[in-house]
């Protein structure tokens, strides 16, 4: 079993963060944190982020913790 490598992340600092997805679909592959969306309740942790791929545009959103997992993403354009 191989070990898994997790980030330390703040998600309060991830907008406007940039992701490189480890494998990239749909010639997707770069990434920015576009919204750190607010929970209901404001006493609440953040959840919840909003990414855009550079190369089409398109948004989707995952919880933030996806992130922190670097079989999926790497921080940073590479």
């Amino acid at each position: 079993m191989t070990a898994r490598t997790t980030l330390q992340l703040n998600p309060n600092k991830l907008l406007h963060s940039k992701w490189t997805a480890t494998i990239p679909g749909n010639k997707e592959k770069h990434f920015i944190v576009t919204k750190v969306i607010a929970p209901a309740l404001p006493a609440t942790q953040i959840e919840t982020i909003e990414l855009e791929a550079i190369y089409s545009g398109r948004s989707f959103t995952l919880p933030w913790r996806a992130l922190t997992d670097s079989r999926q993403w790497l921080q940073g354009w590479q």
